[in-house]
């Protein structure tokens, strides 16, 4: 069975359980002749034929081929944004500020995957770049998280200039290289070989995982949440008093599951 034959069962049977025909819609086992000649004939119900053929080409013609690298492109593309957009309208000290015990912070996440997409996108497929990551600098040590927060004189402007021509050479090495390109990242030992489409399935894992971050750090600085620019994915009616009173029902939610916990254990 072809694609087009498949799709056209499937309308068929969609239409036929869910829309029977009623008694007064019924025809006579003659009323296939009612049917324009051109018409084709299938073998479902003479009155829905036609409809259940209209229903196929409406469906034949929304359907259009995915390009699986387009696909894990824009996944990509969604989470860069993403962080790039949760630094907008903060202050200096609001997009470096550390809000976990760990030190997580909105500017040092835009850094990190800055060299991230230059060493995933770049050295493993051995594809220079001329951008300087000065605190990976040669022969040096770095200390650790070096990369997770900025300096005081590292600009704002610098590093989001870097995180964005980043963004071009890995969208370079994505356009010009096949899904099924072999590389080595070096830093994974044993397990460094790889094709292009490993290489974007992990680093979409690690951008989403850091857009997450950005989501909740930007939160706790203003209260501004969102998923995206443009399409905030939550609930247009809930306001501020809206959100208070849901956060006030989960942390009395959680109290509640704390008293019953101590409670059976004693």
């Amino acid at each position: 069975m072809v694609a087009g034959d498949n799709i056209l069962s499937r309308a068929a049977a969609s239409q036929a359980w869910w829309r029977r025909p009623q008694p007064h819609e019924r025809r006579s086992p003659s009323s296939s002749a009612q049917l324009s000649d051109n018409a084709p004939r299938h073998r479902v119900s003479g009155h829905w034929t036609e409809r259940l053929l209209s229903v196929a080409d409406g469906i034949l013609a929304s359907v259009k081929p995915n390009d699986p690298k387009d696909d894990l492109r824009r996944y990509l593309d969604a989470a860069l944004n993403a962080v790039e957009w949760k630094l907008e309208g903060l202050s200096e000290y609001d997009v470096r500020r550390p809000l976990t015990p760990t030190g997580t912070n909105l500017l040092g996440l835009a850094k990190h995957l800055a060299g991230v997409l230059l060493g995933y996108f770049g050295d493993t497929f051995e594809r220079p770049y001329d951008l300087a990551l000065p605190w990976f600098a040669e022969g040096v040590e770095p200390e650790p998280n070096v990369d997770f927060w900025a300096t005081a004189e590292e600009s704002r402007e610098e590093i989001l200039e870097l995180y964005r021509q980043a963004r071009s050479h890995a969208a370079a090495t994505i356009d010009e290289l096949p899904l099924d390109a072999h590389g080595r990242v070096p830093w994974w030992g044993e397990n460094g070989d790889v094709t292009l489409q490993r290489i974007l399935v992990h680093m979409i894992a690690e951008a989403q995982r850091h857009a997450g971050h950005a989501d909740i750090i930007r939160e706790l600085i203003d209260g501004r949440a969102g998923r995206q620019a443009g399409s905030s994915n939550l609930p247009p009616e809930m306001g501020d008093d809206d959100w208070a009173a849901h956060r006030q029902r989960v942390e009395d939610a959680a109290v509640q599951a704390q008293a019953l916990a101590e409670g059976g254990d004693s």
